[in-house]
């Protein structure tokens, strides 16, 4: 009875994951017919879900598209190069694990006790663009979800003084490169069952994992406290990443307000609103497990 419990609970979980990959990837146009598409892999739960689930959606898609699995091996001490390469002979995919000492160099340049991730991030992604360049790589996948895309957020708002954050698609400053997110719709907590579902071989990240005292992980805090005060919060959060107001703002470069001038033709039914009390009703999350549905994983590219 036990067994059976935690396999339809999996099973229910497997689909969540299924669908919200699927609607993200059909509501920002990620793949296409055609498309090669690098899967970035780290070792951590992230990347390896990505993988899982973009490898099951292949069977089924409307399109044709081709994976392969990515790994930078980044020369840490003590990191396990042969993990990552003993996991991924036993999937019927290509992979490559690309060899670069960008650890020594970030050693060298960051000072003993300092953030090492913005220069870790920029030597990875300058790598990463290089080989995809070279092989011809349509679309680069990255393993962050909707938590990390929250906490980058707040981490811009808050020591940026931008607001900004991981959108689920983007092109690169070149414009060689397309970057997709489709785990931009799955919450951290469900991919976490995953992954300890699925038993992955997790790899710890040793270089910049280890700094406690990164302001990313006060961010994560903060809102796993207010997800624990306040449910739904979160929820919300997100939803309004993608409900935006330029008007209501105050970037002139993303809104004319100098521009404004009075047109009484204009005027809407419903009287003025711009003085009314904004309605702060909170979202309720969906949550429906449908069994046997799961069309949006399925029809997530628009080839009409």
């Amino acid at each position: 009875m036990q067994d059976k419990r935690k396999t339809l609970e999996f099973n229910k979980l497997q689909k969540r994951l299924r669908r919200n990959v699927g609607k993200a990837i059909m509501d920002f146009s990620m793949i296409e017919e055609g498309d090669k598409i690098m899967v970035c892999l780290s070792g951590g739960k992230d990347s390896y879900t990505l993988l899982d689930i973009l490898m099951n959606l292949q069977k089924s898609a409307p399109v044709n598209f081709d994976l392969i699995a990515v790994n930078l091996d980044q020369k840490q001490p003590g990191f396990p190069e042969e993990v990552l390469p003993n996991y991924l002979a036993t999937l019927d995919i290509p992979f490559e694990i690309i060899e670069e000492d960008t650890y020594s160099v970030v050693k060298r340049v960051i000072p003993e006790g300092k953030t090492t991730c913005g220069l870790c991030s920029r030597l990875r992604r300058g790598v990463i663009y290089g080989w995809a360049e070279r092989n011809g790589i349509t679309k680069i996948a990255l393993g962050h979800h909707r938590d990390d895309m929250i906490e980058t957020l707040f981490l811009n708002m808050f020591f940026g003084g931008s607001m900004k954050s991981m959108p689920p698609k983007l092109k690169s400053d070149d414009g060689k490169h397309i970057v997709i997110r489709p785990l931009a719709y799955c919450k951290e907590k469900d991919i976490a069952k995953f992954a300890q579902a699925r038993q992955y071989p997790i790899i710890p990240c040793n270089l910049c994992g280890s700094q406690e005292n990164l302001q990313r992980q006060n961010i994560k805090m903060m809102l796993q406290d207010w997800d624990r005060k306040y449910p739904g919060r979160i929820e919300t959060i997100f939803k309004a990443m993608s409900n935006v107001a330029p008007s209501h703002l105050a970037d002139t470069k993303l809104y004319d307000f100098q521009g404004l001038t009075q047109d009484v033709l204009s005027h809407k039914a419903g009287g003025d609103t711009l003085f009314d009390t904004p309605d702060f009703t909170p979202l309720q999350e969906e949550e429906h497990e449908e069994e046997g549905s799961d069309t949006n994983s399925i029809q997530f590219v628009n080839i009409g």
